[in-house]
């Protein structure tokens, strides 16, 4: 995994509608924004290990023969 992943040409044109829409907002509004942001990103994370715990059989409700 050397490579850098490549963006799809929708995934770029989205982040460009993206940056287009900062441009545009107040600075308190991209702070509120950012901290809205990060706790997706977060909650995004969590929900990724939860789910990879339980596809690995790592949750404490799972038993392993």
């Amino acid at each position: 995994m050397n490579q850098p992943i490549q963006l799809s040409l929708e995934q770029q044109f989205s982040i460009r509608s993206f940056a287009n829409q900062v441009q545009h907002m107040s600075s308190e509004q991209a702070k509120e924004f950012l901290v809205k942001l990060y706790e997706q990103m977060m909650v995004r994370e969590a929900t990724y290990q939860e789910l990879l715990k339980h596809q690995w059989g790592l949750d404490s409700g799972s038993t392993m023969a």
